[in-house]
C-alpha cells in the first residue's frame, strides 16, 4: 500500500528555517496531487501548500499565511516532496502532515486526500 514518511521537523526560534521531507513509496507522482497540511492543538487541520505534478511541470498552491515564506517542491526521481520553511513564526507551530491523493485535483480540503503520513512536529518559539 502507499506509504508516506515525513521527516525534518524540530524546534526553532522565530525567524529560523526548517526543511520537511516526505518520502513516498508505491505512489506515482506524475498526474497526481500532493500537499502539506498542519494541525495545532485545538485547531482543525489546515492546508499549507500543495502541488499538482504534471508530465512537463506542475501547479503550486499556498495558503495566504505562508506565501513568500514557504516553498513546496518535489523530486520525482526520488519520489520525495519537500517543504522549505523560512522566516518561521510561532503561529507556524503544529504537527505537519504529508498527504497525497489519486488524481490531479488539488483540493485544499484535508478530506480530499486519501494517503497520509504520520506527521512531524514543528515548534517555533518566540
Amino acid at each position: 500500500q502507499v506509504q508516506l514518511v515525513e521527516s525534518g521537523g524540530g524546534s526553532v526560534q522565530a525567524g529560523g528555517s526548517l526543511r520537511l521531507s516526505c518520502a513516498a513509496s508505491r505512489y506515482t507522482f506524475s498526474g497526481n496531487c500532493l500537499g502539506w497540511f498542519r494541525q495545532a492543538p485545538g485547531n482543525e487541520r489546515e492546508g499549507v501548500a500543495r502541488i499538482y505534478i504534471g508530465s512537463d511541470g506542475g501547479t503550486i498552491y499556498y495558503a495566504d499565511s505562508v506565501k513568500g515564506r514557504f516553498t513546496i517542491s518535489q523530486d520525482k526521481a526520488k519520489n520525495t516532496m519537500y517543504l522549505q520553511m523560512n522566516s518561521l513564526k510561532p503561529e507556524d507551530t503544529g504537527m505537519y502532515y504529508c498527504a497525497a491523493r489519486d488524481g490531479g485535483y488539488c483540493t485544499g480540503q484535508y478530506n480530499g486526500y486519501k494517503y497520509w503520513g504520520q506527521g512531524t512536529q514543528v515548534t517555533v518559539s518566540s
